[in-house]
């Protein structure tokens, strides 16, 4: 009787330290998976509102005073930016008649020559170019005036913009006299951080107030990177209205004690000259018995430089055309960073009607951006009313079916 009473003493003391070595474990993995780092690449802070409050490690806001930073580090502007949560209306935003929650209070109410005076300490001297050099008779010719501060989080490993407001934008409509303007940001020369703020409606002095946090970009490659900011005004109805551009090398830029706030004039977006829109090679091949057109999307060669960083990321949209009227659409893959792209890719389509006669297609080149509207690069037609090389090589399709036959051909403007 004894052994039976002692094994299963044993066995219940073996299933309690289970339980607890199993319980022990989850603990662990639970702790170690709240402390790594977050997996997006950037944080949004809207108005100085973190949209990922609870996966970050430290309660701490980027746009806010803390204490224990201020005994490490310089002290950070007294101004710094303090937001109430209770007092925000339904739609998420602040009573107007308050004076302690404008979405930029530093910026709001002060002069260019107080606006410098405050920030001595935490503005750039070339910041101060800009606004001492205006004039009356410099003013009508300036497209605005773009407000940001740059800091970066050694904690996070983060690195820190806020696009505050911008002032003196030119209307773009010319029935209400006003824009509708927002702010599409790019890191450079990669290209792989792309951002845009909201739309404001309605607006000559926009303040966004919003904070993009970048992470995964170690503070020894800040130096290499460029900041471009584009001033874009939104049209319902057509493509939006580019208002102008400010380019910021962060080369010489010293980020390791404060938050730096900056301002620079926009200026109008450079239109890079080139000799041409570049050349696409295509292949085309008409199969009467089966009513098919084969076309072969093979290259494309000396694209312009539609970006800052002077790399475009292209693909090929094909659209065929029956009547003046698209009935069937294809595009390439994206080719990332290049002027000669090689895509070698085959789209069959069917073509409704005897012949080539009533049949032409387009081949549109664009420049692939997530953040906003593609752009087009160049523009192709082919058919029996085409002039130059494309109506050359319709007509050599038609005369020649069952054979692939290739030319290169210039890109005329999208």
């Amino acid at each position: 009787d004894e052994i039976p009473t002692v094994v299963g003493i044993f066995s219940a003391f073996g299933l309690v330290f289970s339980v607890s070595l199993f319980a022990w474990i989850c603990c662990q993995r639970k702790s170690s998976k709240s402390n790594k780092t977050p997996p997006y690449k950037f944080v949004h802070v809207l108005k100085g509102v973190d949209i990922y409050p609870e996966n970050l490690n430290s309660k701490k806001k980027f746009g806010a005073d803390d204490k224990s930073e201020a005994k490490n580090k310089s002290a950070m502007p007294k101004n710094s930016l303090h937001l109430d949560l209770e007092k925000r209306d339904l739609n998420g935003n602040f009573p107007k008649t308050s004076p302690k929650i404008q979405s930029s209070p530093d910026l709001e109410n002060l002069s260019p020559k107080r606006f410098a005076e405050r920030k001595k300490d935490s503005v750039s001297p070339d910041s101060l170019k800009s606004i001492t050099s205006l004039s009356s008779e410099d003013k009508q010719d300036k497209l605005g005036t773009l407000f940001f501060s740059l800091e970066y989080n050694f904690e996070k490993k983060a690195f820190v913009v806020n696009i505050k407001e911008a002032r003196g934008l030119p209307a773009m409509d010319e029935q209400s006299m006003t824009s509708d303007p927002y702010i599409k940001m790019t890191i450079l020369p990669e290209k792989k951080h792309k951002v845009k703020t909201r739309v404001l409606r309605k607006t000559l002095d926009p303040a966004f107030d919003e904070t993009f946090t970048f992470y995964g970009i170690p503070y020894s490659q800040i130096q290499d990177l460029t900041l471009h900011f584009m001033i874009l005004s939104f049209d319902r109805f057509s493509r939006d209205d580019v208002i102008g551009e400010v380019l910021i090398p962060l080369a010489g830029i010293e980020l390791s004690e404060r938050r730096l706030l900056m301002d620079r004039e926009i200026t109008k977006r450079n239109v890079r000259k080139s000799s041409g829109r570049g050349e696409l090679l295509i292949s085309l091949c008409y199969q009467s018995t089966t009513n098919t057109l084969t076309v072969v999307v093979l290259k494309a060669r000396h694209l312009p430089k539609s970006d800052v960083s002077g790399l475009s990321d292209p693909y090929v949209k094909v659209n065929l055309y029956h009547a003046k009227k698209r009935i069937s659409k294809k595009k390439t893959h994206v080719k990332k960073c290049t002027p000669n792209a090689v895509f070698n890719e085959l789209f069959v389509f069917d073509i409704p009607c005897e012949g080539l006669d009533d049949i032409s297609i387009e081949f549109l080149v664009l420049d692939s951006d997530r953040g906003s509207r593609n752009e087009v690069i160049g523009r192709l037609t082919l058919g029996s009313s085409a002039e130059g090389t494309g109506g050359e090589h319709w007509k050599e399709i038609c005369e020649y079916p069952r054979r692939q036959i290739a030319k290169w051909h210039m890109l005329c403007d999208g």
